[in-house]
């Protein structure tokens, strides 16, 4: 029997949120496909994907869906009452719109998306909770959950008002574990208080865990030469108890081998390698980045069409990796396409989606003055 609700589900996930596109910006379903059967051929059936990931219910219906019968795989995917939805019936049209994008009739989990202390009103003014309750009824859910990007004291009220929500997904990793604003380590414990499995999502940070500096490189292959860091980081959150699985947002066919090879046969890290962990954490916050992941939630209601992540991802170049040069250029190469950070009005959007809880705006004027073009 099962300590907690699946603890037999293989722990590494696929997210279908950072797939690799052709040149001219068209999903690269080839590569999708190998990446895909990589995965299944490992025995490993997690697929998690969200109606406003643009394009990817469509292409995992034709990598996936379409080509493996459906007892092969569990498929994951959320509704989002903040960015593709306005009003209450077009949040709970999602679904409906969620399984014909996605070539399935039921989904095995479904998420009410990115819940937050800026947007959780309109999750319960529009009666998503008993919205999934009743979907689950009917037979198009399977099991229910949350995402989740607020307090700890947010979510601990959530999974007290709602106890029947059977699992939570998170952002674990062990850059944020005790990060004062994504409070890694508080909202676990806060799950796993209240008895609720946990998916793990953004556990190599939007891929600054998979890259990262030379000292944490070093670090690690020191202690294993042969492993990736990517490796040290799934492995660290997937080693955590109640642990249903470990989203990892591949890109690359190599990247989905390089998972496979460690976690078609997990092991969970030694005490030794936890100490590392530690360590790499203590290297980590000795260096002032910008903890930006990549998800352009920021982006998708900027008024300026401002691209955030990129000019954050600019400043980053320089102050992880020293290249002050090349940041510049990167942030020159903005330019000449369109708004940067100067063209922003100050309206907040982005900080009330953003679940860093980074305070864009306040970087925004400095790096416009950083970056001046």
């Amino acid at each position: 029997m099962e300590r907690y609700f699946g603890e037999a589900t293989p722990k590494l996930g696929f997210g279908m949120m950072r797939l690799p596109k052709l040149p001219d910006g068209e999903f690269d379903v080839n590569q999708i496909c190998d990446m895909v059967d990589c995965f299944l051929d490992a025995g490993l059936t997690y697929f998690d994907t969200a109606f406003v990931y643009t394009g990817s219910e469509e292409v995992t219906r034709k990598a996936l869906v379409e080509r493996h019968s459906r007892d092969s795989f569990t498929l994951a995917s959320k509704l989002n009452a903040s960015f593709g939805a306005s009003c209450e019936s077009e949040a709970k049209a999602e679904l409906e719109t969620s399984l014909k994008r996605a070539g399935v009739d039921y989904f095995d989990y479904y998420l009410l998306h990115a819940l937050q202390d800026s947007n959780i009103d309109k999750y319960y003014n529009y009666g998503l909770f008993d919205y999934v309750r009743e979907q689950k009824k009917a037979g198009l859910i399977r099991h229910w959950g949350f995402s989740f990007h607020g307090t700890p004291e947010l979510l601990d009220k959530l999974l007290t008002e709602h106890p029947d929500a059977e699992f939570v997904q998170l952002q674990l990793n062990y850059a944020d574990w005790e990060h004062p604003k994504v409070a890694s380590r508080r909202c676990y414990e806060t799950a796993r208080a209240h008895g609720k499995s946990i998916v793990v999502m953004e556990p190599v940070k939007g891929g600054r865990l998979a890259d990262p500096v030379p000292a944490i490189r070093d670090l690690f292959r020191a202690a294993a030469p042969d492993a990736s860091p990517a490796s040290w980081a799934v492995r660290y959150a997937a080693s955590l108890d109640g642990i249903l699985t470990v989203l990892s947002g591949m890109s690359t066919l190599e990247q989905v081998r390089d998972n496979v090879s460690y976690m078609r046969d997990f092991r969970p890290l030694t005490d030794e390698e936890q100490a590392l962990i530690v360590r790499a954490r203590e290297i980590l916050d000795a260096i002032p980045s910008i903890p930006c992941t990549d998800c352009r939630y920021c982006t998708k209601g900027c008024p300026m069409e401002i691209p955030i992540p990129a000019i954050f991802a600019a400043r980053n170049r320089q102050l992880v990796w020293n290249q002050s040069e090349q940041g510049a250029e990167d942030y020159r190469a903005l330019a000449k396409k369109g708004n940067v950070a100067d063209a922003c009005i100050a309206c907040g959007q982005c900080e009330s989606a953003c679940p860093q809880g980074i305070e864009v705006v306040a970087r925004l004027a400095e790096l416009a003055e950083h970056f001046k073009v």
